[in-house]
């Protein structure tokens, strides 16, 4: 099957080059889209920024609650996979929630997407930022808000920089992280495991035990909120499915390398979490829980002794390498949106040498320093406030691609049990778990004692009100631009091309 995309015909050639100027097919494979996919959760910052919050709320039965939050994850995977077996455009839940659901919600779903970009670059760039400071024994600049800030924003225009040279040199980098950032997290669990079982281990430890796969051990309220954080942990990992324009036998192996990416993650987060709970016990961890340093920094020095920057490099290299990968989908989205005329055209421009998305990339990196550096003046904890936001994003995209699923292939799922259940059911539970934990997430957002901050912005937690005035700020430009170009809502619901059509390009499961 050739690509089902909107930019192979017609006037979707991007920018001036027009139609010659496409993004580079088969720039890389199946095992290259996987590693970014794995890179884009950023395992090891997710673990520190994440595992505390948890343990603090359900103590012992956090890696239960991992295996939970696991699920959700790997029926909305499966929804990326056959959706872009019929079609492969990189702006993914953009496109396919168009085609089935039309363009109202399809521009909303491409909106969250890139706004949840802008939302978390300038945080994890941050974050390797500072790790890698304090692996290098640089305490003192980390602690400087200026030097940090800086770097911070150096970080992020290098990283910006090769997204536009070239998807290959993306990948080849991002191969260099994932193994560093896995040896390094291998070797941690490794060791403090082996020190809990020798009995030398300098906090209050606990044998680690099957029952903590038990994600109901701490009662229902507290599986809650679990959940909403496990939700984090797993974000990304459909970088590998917006590549799809660009990777290798591009009808199966993006929608592959997602699935993959939920099953390895879930691995790496179980071992890791077993041994960071087993070593230091749940005490501390939920003392810390607001502490990223204290749960990796801290913790990597107790168990590592004078090798703890093996650690701290490990959450340095996840953070760099999420800082690149989450520009992918962002970018990708607005370059998809742009050529369908959802968005101003001039964002959907294709860098003739490279061929990569130049002008929405570059345009993504701006308004993510921008948010980053203003959110930084107001306070540290507006930052986290920001990122708490991003749950309300993930699962609004997600739960609309479960759904955009099962619509789009209605009329075949009754056809056997595999598409019944694999096609249909599961993402629609997908979907339905997302949805009552964004209704879940909103009710706790509500109350401001709730947020990093404690503070209140008009009567609610500021992680809501971000929320709320992101998606009031996408329904204003839908709306404007909808007056001002109305070709992408004139377009006919769930159909691509006529000609892709005729030539057996648009196909059924």
């Amino acid at each position: 099957m050739g690509h089902d995309s909107y930019m192979d015909d017609g006037d979707a050639g991007a920018g001036p080059e027009g139609k010659d100027a496409r993004l580079k097919a088969n720039a890389i494979g199946f095992l290259d889209a996987l590693v970014i996919g794995l890179n884009s959760t950023s395992p090891a910052y997710s673990l520190a920024a994440v595992l505390g919050p948890i343990v603090a709320l359900v103590g012992i039965y956090a890696p239960g609650v991992m295996l939970a939050s696991f699920v959700p994850m790997l029926l909305i995977a499966a929804a990326f996979y056959y959706l872009n077996k019929v079609d492969q455009d990189c702006g993914t839940t953009f496109s396919w929630v168009t085609r089935a659901m039309g363009p109202w919600a399809g521009w909303l779903g491409g909106w969250a997407i890139a706004m949840t970009g802008v939302l978390v670059i300038g945080s994890l760039a941050d974050v390797a930022v500072n790790f890698g400071l304090l692996a290098f024994g640089l305490d003192s600049w980390a602690a400087n808000a200026w030097i940090r800030q800086g770097l911070t924003v150096v970080v992020i225009l290098a990283m910006t920089g090769i997204c536009v040279i070239g998807t290959e040199l993306s990948a080849h980098l991002q191969d260099i992280l994932i193994l560093a950032q896995v040896f390094f997290l291998l070797t941690f669990a490794v060791v403090a495991i082996y020190r809990v079982y020798a009995d030398t281990s300098t906090l209050e430890s606990i044998e680690p035990s099957l029952s903590w796969l038990n994600p109901f051990g701490a009662g229902g309220a507290a599986l809650t909120g679990g959940l909403l954080l496990g939700v984090f942990m797993y974000w990304g990992w459909e970088s590998a499915v917006n590549l799809t324009e660009e990777v290798e036998n591009s009808a199966t192996a993006p929608g592959k390398a997602g699935l993959w990416s939920t099953v390895i993650l879930l691995v790496t987060y179980l071992s890791v979490g077993f041994a960071v709970v087993a070593y230091a016990g749940t005490v501390y961890l939920a003392e810390n829980a607001g502490e990223e340093e204290a749960i990796f920094a801290v913790l990597a020095h107790e168990v590592m002794g004078g090798w703890d920057w093996v650690v701290l490099l490990a959450v340095c290299t996840s953070a760099l390498a999420s800082t690149q990968t989450t520009i992918i989908p962002a970018s990708r989205t607005a370059l998809s949106m742009a050529r369908r005329h959802a968005l101003p055209h001039g964002l959907a421009h294709i860098h003739p040498r490279f061929r990569t998305p130049d002008v929405s990339t570059w345009w993504v990196a701006g308004i993510a320093i921008g948010w980053y550096l203003i959110v930084n003046q107001i306070s540290e904890n507006a930052l986290l406030d920001s990122l708490t936001a991003l749950s309300l994003l993930i699962a609004f995209y997600y739960a609309l691609t479960g759904l955009a699923c099962a619509i789009y292939y209605r009329r075949h799922l009754f056809e056997n049990p595999h598409n019944f259940f694999l096609i249909g059911l599961g993402p629609v539970v997908g979907a339905g778990l997302l949805t009552w934990l964004l209704v879940e997430s909103i009710g706790d957002m509500s109350n401001p004692e709730n947020s990093a901050s404690g503070v209140s912005w008009l009567g609610l937690g500021p992680p809501l009100v971000i929320g709320i005035g992101i998606a009031l700020v996408g329904v204003a430009v839908m709306c404007f631009w909808r007056v001002q170009d109305g070709r992408f809502w004139r377009e006919r619901r769930g159909v691509v091309d006529p000609e892709l059509v005729h030539a057996g390009k648009h196909q059924s499961p």
